[in-house]
Parts: structure tokens; C-alpha cells; sequence
């Protein structure tokens, strides 16, 4: 089953999104942010939906030197792991940033610090998180496959949109993903457009879906361009 990001609906109140998203598809992943973040479970159990949980990114790095910031930020995604677990819902994660292109080595041992961390955690609550691959953003971590080891031993989510805009969607499909975040654009910008309005080749991002088992999410700026696209991919499955 196709899921729907609630991202789609983000200036909505939550409950609204998730009442307009439940009515097209049983497959639900929280974008949780702004309107949608999620201080305990409540608003997701009323719903059969199969959930996914997008933890709070533009807020927190778990590569961050600063130690405090750090261990916020794990702290803030351990919270996630405990709503997500209510509702068995797995967790993407966003692998962080470094501030100076000097502090780039640092960084990578932070994050690392970070993911042994949030593993634990997640076995603690019984949940499976993944990491996301970024767009075209500088000092992000994890923008071409060459930098998967940082993440080996963890699962991974495709963004097929960032790897577009990185000019390596291709060798981005060829590594099974957990869980696919699916959107267009035309590389210039993470436009996070419908599914045709872009320039990528859905087909073969379709086929990598089928290949590894991963779950994919419609993460698409609008609602209507999400539920078109969500029509669109089922016929490619």
C-alpha cells in the first residue's frame, strides 16, 4: 500500500489531515513538525492506518558538536520512538549537519554517537527508525550513496526527490531501502512536486519499491498532488 505524508496538509491542524488522508489510503506518515508534532500518541489511535513517524528535523542535529544540541536531539527522537511505538509505527531520521566544512570528520563521529544511541533506544521501545538521504543542502550529511557508511548497520530511507536533485538517483536504486519518500522535481530545487510534473523516471523508482519490499510514502507539497500521485505509482505497482 502507497502511504500519504501528512506534509501534504501541514498547514492544517493534525487531526484534519489525518481525517482527509484516511479517506484515500490506509498508509500515514506524520510529518512531525509545526502543526503536526506529536506530544503523545492520542491523536493516531483512533485510526486503523499503518503509521510511519518522520521525527522533528529542523530543530535538532544529531551530528552536532555542540554536545548539548547533541544530546537534545537524541533525547528529542527517543520521545518519537516512544509515541511510535504505541502505534507501531516506524521512525525516519534526519542524519544531521556540520557547521564548518573543518568540523566535517568530527561530525561523522557525532553522528555516530548519535545512531548507537538512538539504536538502543529503538530496541528499548521495540521500534525500527531509518535515515534519510538530504537534498542539495550544504554541510547535510548523507547526499550521495559514497557516504552509506555512515549510516552501515542502520536501516535506510530513499528520499527519491533529494537523490534527483543530486544528480544519483540511480545509484541511490540500486542499494534496498526500508521505506521511500516519493516526489518530483526537475533537480534545479527540492520542489517536493507531484508525481509527472518533474523529471524523474518513476518506472524504475517503482521498480526498486517491488525489489526491496520498502514502504512508500507520497510526500508531496499538496493534497491534491498527493492523492493524483498515489493514483499514478499503484498503476506502475
Amino acid at each position: 500500500m502507497i502511504g500519504i505524508s501528512t506534509l501534504c496538509l501541514h498547514h492544517e491542524p493534525l487531526p484534519v489531515a489525518l481525517e482527509r488522508i484516511s479517506n484515500v489510503t490506509g498508509s500515514i506518515e506524520v510529518m512531525d513538525e509545526g502543526l503536526h508534532f506529536l506530544s503523545s500518541a492520542e491523536p493516531l489511535l483512533s485510526y486503523s492506518c499503518t503509521f510511519s513517524i518522520h521525527a522533528p528535523c529542523r530543530g535538532t542535529n544529531l551530528a552536532s558538536l555542540l554536545e548539548p544540541i547533541r544530546r537534545g536531539s537524541v533525547v528529542v527522537m527517543e520521545e518519537c520512538f516512544a509515541i511510535a511505538a504505541e502505534v507501531g509505527a516506524e521512525v525516519v531520521v534526519h542524519p544531521g549537519y556540520f557547521a564548518w566544512t573543518e568540523e566535517r570528520a568530527q561530525a561523522a563521529q557525532q553522528l555516530a554517537v548519535s545512531l548507537r544511541h538512538l539504536s538502543a533506544a529503538a530496541q528499548e521501545y521495540g521500534v525500527s527508525f531509518s535515515v534519510e538521504n538530504m537534498g542539495d543542502w550544504e554541510y547535510f550529511f548523507l547526499k550521495t550513496p559514497d557516504e552509506l557508511h555512515l549510516i552501515e548497520g542502520y536501516g535506510f530511507t530513499l528520499d527519491v526527490g533529494h537523490a534527483h536533485q543530486n544528480h544519483c538517483l540511480a545509484s541511490f536504486l540500486s542499494i534496498p531501502a526500508r521505506h521511500y519518500h516519493l516526489h518530483d522535481n526537475d533537480s534545479s530545487a527540492d520542489s517536493h512536486w507531484a508525481v509527472g510534473r518533474g523529471t524523474i523516471d518513476f518506472s524504475p523508482v517503482m521498480s526498486a519499491v517491488k525489489k526491496s519490499g520498502g514502504s512508500p510514502v507520497i510526500e508531496v507539497e499538496d493534497f491534491a498532488g498527493a492523492v493524483a500521485s498515489m493514483h499514478m505509482l499503484e498503476r506502475m505497482l
